[in-house]
């Protein structure tokens, strides 16, 4: 599995997860969905992820 490919795995499965606890525990965590938006535009225009940093050193290939 390649960073990228690694990188969109993350973010959906955050997004479901904080999506599923907005709605069966707290409205809250739409704050952390908002984060993480906001992570994905960041890196859009900087081309620069943190988690693609942590991907790369635990040994996700490039490309």
């Amino acid at each position: 599995m390649t960073i990228n490919e690694g990188l969109r795995l993350i973010a959906g499965s955050f997004l479901l997860l904080s999506l599923a606890l907005a709605h069966f525990v707290s409205p809250n965590w739409l704050f952390f969905t908002a984060f993480i938006a906001l992570n994905l535009l960041q890196s859009a225009f900087t081309k620069w992820c943190p988690m693609m940093v942590i991907l790369k050193k635990l040994g996700f290939k490039q490309g």
